[in-house]
Parts: C-alpha cells; structure tokens; sequence
C-alpha cells in the first residue's frame, strides 16, 4: 500500500524537521495510519499506559531515595495542597479508569514539575523554594500537570513515537512531561524508564486552561496563575525562548490565563474552601 507508506515516511520527515515540529499534526497523522494498516492493537491503551508509568515510576523513586524530601517545610506544603486539588482531579477524571494518584517531592534545586499517565506527579523542592512560590501558584502548576495526565497527553505522544517508529530502544517507556524549564537532572541519571518528552503547543495550552479551572474548584485563587509565567521569566533571564520549540513561551502563558481569569474567578468564588 504505497500511500500508506508515504505517509508513514511524511511523518517521519516532518517529526525530523526541527523547524516545525508540530506534534498535533503528527497526532492525526498516526492515529490514521494505525487504521489503515491494522496496527490499532500496537497503540497502548489507559490501562496499559499507566501500568507502564507506575512501574517506571516506582523505579525511579527507588534509585533516587535519598532525594526524596517527606519533612521539609516545601514538601509538606506541596503535599497539602495535592491532597486538596486531588478529589477534584478525581472527579475530573474522564478516562473510565481509576487514577492512583500519587505525588513524590524531591531535593533538588531545579525548576521543574511533572506528571505520568495514571496521575504520578513529581515536584522539585528547587521550583517552590527559588520561585519563592506562594501556595495558589503551587497550585497553578499542580493543576497544570494534573491536567496532563487527565487529558492522557502521555498516551498520545507514547502512541506517536510507537507508530513512526522513533522510540526504538525504549519503546517500553512510561512517558512523563515536565513544566519545561531546567529539564534533566534526576531524570536524566535516574532510569532509562522514564522518557521526559514536550508536548504540543495546544497540549500545554490545555493543560494551563484546564489546570487553572481545576484550582479555582479546589480553592486556589487563580488570579495567581499569570505571576507564575512572570516569575518564570526572570529565572529564565529571557521570557520569549522557551526550553522546547512545541511549548509556548511564558509571555503567551501568561496573556493567555489573563484571558481566562474572569471565568476561573466565578468557579473560585463558588468553590468550597
């Protein structure tokens, strides 16, 4: 079937094209060359995607033990407000299949935060304590994250790399995403099971409006969210680069939850707290 290589081989053209690099279109293009060639069955699904980022998961807290942080004063905090945003991140859950969510802070002076399919989460002690973060933007960028794994970006860009082809070697490994600033470190020396992977613009998009929303129900004050991207900026040193050409830049971030401020206000002003 010479058009359904084509495509296959267009796929694989574009996701090497640095320049362009739009995962959304690569998206499409999988999932419509997994009906055309029958291989459907090869794309994991919910359940399988988080069984493979438990274990990964589990794996990478077992090599880096000694970094994780239980009684620090940050990872308490952290801690606190995962146990409040978690209920409403359950009830938010669309996929049919229970989340068994779980949260790991870790020692480390780097900028970053990130989740797993099936609600694994990470936070570095180094992005509350250096951001000097306030517990509403700890819980921006909770509601963030949660919402990559609700909405199973993991699962799609695991399933992309399946089909082109372009996992290879670690075709078994569970996919998490990071907040993209300062990526790597204990990632990167921790396990080869965890593959720290950017999404596309309108995932990470996604995940700011509907990260937002998720904390206004949980009793965040949302009107917090845009100083995170302000104070991301000024760690970075250059608020219009950002560490992954699919994310938007903190700028963008930022106008955009202004945007959505007068909605996610309303939902805070009626949430439980």
């Amino acid at each position: 079937m010479p058009y359904i290589s084509a495509l296959k081989n267009g796929v694989l053209r574009h996701r090497a094209d640095k320049s362009v690099r739009n995962e959304d279109e690569i998206s499409e293009a999988t999932r419509f060359f997994c009906i055309c060639t029958g291989t459907i069955a090869a794309c994991v699904n919910t359940h399988q995607m988080n069984s493979k980022a438990e274990q990964g998961y589990m794996q990478m807290k077992q090599q880096n033990a000694r970094a994780i942080d239980r009684t620090s004063a940050t990872a308490k905090r952290v801690q606190t407000i995962f146990n409040r945003m978690k209920p409403h991140a359950e009830q938010a859950n669309t996929t049919g299949v229970p989340f068994n969510w779980e949260i790991t802070v870790f020692h480390s002076k780097e900028l970053n935060a990130w989740a797993m399919a099936g609600g694994k989460m990470v936070f570095y002690t180094g992005l509350v304590e250096r951001l000097n973060m306030t517990d509403d933007e700890i819980a921006t960028v909770m509601g963030h994250e949660m919402a990559h794994a609700l909405q199973e970006h993991s699962k799609s860009a695991y399933n992309v790399e399946m089909t082109t082809g372009i996992l290879g070697a670690v075709a078994d490994a569970a996919v998490s995403v990071a907040l993209g600033t300062d990526t790597g470190g204990l990632l990167s020396t921790g396990t080869d099971l965890i593959v720290n992977k950017p999404f596309s613009r309108s995932q990470e998009t996604e995940a700011d409006e509907i990260g937002l929303m998720l904390m206004a129900r949980s009793g965040y004050n949302p009107s917090a969210a845009p100083n995170v991207w302000v104070k991301m900026s000024k760690a970075a040193g250059n608020s219009g680069i950002s560490i992954f050409s699919t994310h938007p830049s903190n700028e963008e971030r930022q106008a955009n939850l202004e945007r959505l401020l007068p909605e996610a206000m309303k939902v805070y002003k009626t949430s439980k707290r």
